[in-house]
């Protein structure tokens, strides 16, 4: 009996580390194996920048004014979760370094009404625009294969892809990512 439910036991600590495994190394966003083979080279922010989008009153943006900047850019939409929860520390961060010539975009993967609800119960500090349909076509030009949202990309002031994040992200990850694309002062 002792014998059959250490056999049990042992079972389910392999399960449990291979599932802690796949987490680590396969879901997790800032998962080292992600890091170690990401190649950005091949993804260009041309379409990005020269694209104009309203804003969540329905003001067009032309996306070039961001142009020269470190550009942290969140693909997000109202009905997704995981997206309203990095929201908040998002603005932190834009808020912390915007001094700094970094911006956090918001491009909602939405309807614009919906996105002007939202911005009016959920105010942030940075510039949300609406992408609709097309947001996911920028979205998948920089990186985002699985069509997934949360997506974020790091963009440094040349106008490069250096980082991205597929689900939900913190200021932490964000702030690691952008502190080496800063110039000293």
């Amino acid at each position: 009996m002792l014998k059959k439910a250490l056999e049990n036991l042992g079972y389910i600590a392999i399960m449990l580390s291979l599932g802690f495994a796949v987490y680590y190394y396969v879901l997790n966003p800032s998962s080292p194996l992600k890091s170690l083979n990401a190649d950005y080279s091949t993804l260009s922010t041309d379409a990005l920048f020269t694209s104009t989008l309203p804003n969540e009153k329905g003001i067009n943006q032309a996306l070039s004014q961001y142009k020269g900047k470190i550009v942290v850019l969140n693909f997000w939409a109202t009905w997704c979760p995981p997206c309203r929860e990095e929201m908040p520390e998002l603005s932190e961060l834009h808020t912390e370094y915007n001094d700094k010539n970094v911006v956090v975009l918001g491009v909602a993967v939405d309807e614009l009404a919906l996105v002007n609800d939202f911005a009016q119960d959920s105010p942030v500090s940075y510039p949300l625009l609406v992408a609709e349909n097309a947001g996911m076509e920028l979205s998948s030009n920089l990186g985002n294969h699985n069509g997934a949202l949360p997506y974020t990309v790091i963009i440094n002031a040349n106008g490069k892809v250096v980082q991205t994040y597929l689900g939900r992200i913190d200021k932490s990850q964000i702030s690691q990512a952008i502190r080496p694309l800063l110039v000293p002062k």
